[in-house]
């Protein structure tokens, strides 16, 4: 009987700080903080979702209690029952009373049978109530020495100042592109799934730095494309409009060929993509031009090597000046879309102001009589 299947996000979740992606100084912090027993008694672990902070938050618990798991990820088999008894989770989304909040204040009070410390790891803390709030406060601040508590939130503007003074803070970032698609990587040549590294950059790009949405996309698109993860795969999975339109009707617009580039925005149109999302798109694809056009900038470019290459071919061609007031128009269109009556006449009326650029920069070039 084959195992039962586990998605990439449960199967992969880091077990020890040296299989965390990304929050290099937070790991440092932490590790130094238990190699040299400096351990506050209450720390607060905020940022954005599916970038870590529950995941740190259970391995500083195993990691000040000695009891890191091995290279697999697993316990030794005596240290099961001591983990499950010495750390606990409480969600705060449906754990958020005045009763909850007493009833584990009457546990911090109990020490650890084994062990040195007990962890309390409150997820999403800033839905609790005012009043649980209020009854956490003084054993927040003066827990037993035995006690620890990590509490996880993404909306860390919730939170109460009174609570915020009695924490050690650590913001966690959004994961770069770059090192989602090296852990994508090595999730693919585990799962024997073959990849082109324009599709990671895609999945990396559409998770907007956060890894578990990585993760999930990721198991879509493989299980779409049966394990051949290329790039047209993932953008028919995801219907995410190809940088192949971009790279047409940037030269269409450039070459002042006003037709070609509204019939390639019909094609786009009837592919079954709105105009929204491609007017956006446009200005990500003149703002990596732009910073293409310059080796000084050329980092800041999040995109495969080949894919960038392209990108700096195109860049030898506009004007820095025909560029920026390209971005301008399509920002312009992006911020009227919503309320406009008819919103293909207004992105329609944005590419005919960008093909007509090169002639106006011309007009204001020429010397006054």
């Amino acid at each position: 009987m084959n195992k039962a299947y586990k998605v990439s996000a449960r199967k992969y979740r880091p077990y020890n700080w040296d299989t965390v992606v990304g929050q290099k100084s937070i790991k440092a912090t932490l590790q130094r903080a238990i190699d040299s027993e400096q351990l506050g008694h209450a720390y607060l672990f905020c940022g954005p979702r599916g970038v870590g902070k529950t995941t740190c938050a259970r391995i500083f618990a195993k990691a000040i209690n000695g009891w890191m798991p091995n290279e697999g990820g697993d316990f030794d088999q005596d240290l099961e029952g001591e983990y499950a008894f010495n750390i606990f989770e409480l969600d705060a989304a449906s754990n958020n009373s005045v009763d909850d909040i007493r009833s584990l204040m009457e546990q911090v009070r109990i020490p650890p049978q084994t062990g040195k410390y007990k962890v309390y790891v409150i997820d999403e803390v800033h839905m609790l109530s005012a009043a649980a709030f209020n009854a956490f406060l003084k054993t927040l601040e003066e827990p037993p020495a035995h006690a620890k508590f990590v509490l996880a939130t993404t909306e860390k503007h919730k939170i109460l100042p009174t609570i915020l003074s009695r924490c050690q803070v650590f913001d966690f970032n959004r994961i770069s592109i770059n090192d989602m698609v090296e852990h994508l990587q090595m999730i693919a040549e585990r799962e024997k799934v073959s990849t082109e590294p324009e599709a990671l950059h895609i999945i990396a790009q559409k998770a907007d730095g956060a890894l578990r949405d990585a993760l999930s996309i990721f198991d879509q698109a493989v299980a779409f494309s049966n394990h051949q993860l290329t790039y047209q795969a993932v953008i028919s999975n995801l219907n995410i409009l190809d940088y192949d339109y971009y790279f047409k009707m940037t030269q269409a617009l450039h070459e002042e060929n006003i037709s070609e580039a509204l019939l390639i925005f019909n094609e786009i149109l009837k592919a079954g993509f709105d105009g929204h999302i491609f007017i956006v798109g446009l200005g990500d694809h003149l703002r990596n031009l732009m910073v293409c056009a310059d080796e000084a900038t050329l980092s800041l470019m999040e995109v495969s090597d080949d894919l960038k290459a392209r990108y700096r071919e195109q860049a030898q061609q506009p004007s820095l000046m025909w560029l920026i007031q390209a971005m301008e128009v399509c920002n312009k269109a992006d911020q009227s879309y919503k309320i406009s009556k008819n919103q293909r006449l207004l992105i329609e009326l944005s590419l005919m102001q960008i093909g007509s650029l090169a002639a106006q920069i011309a007009q204001k070039k020429k010397p006054v009589a």
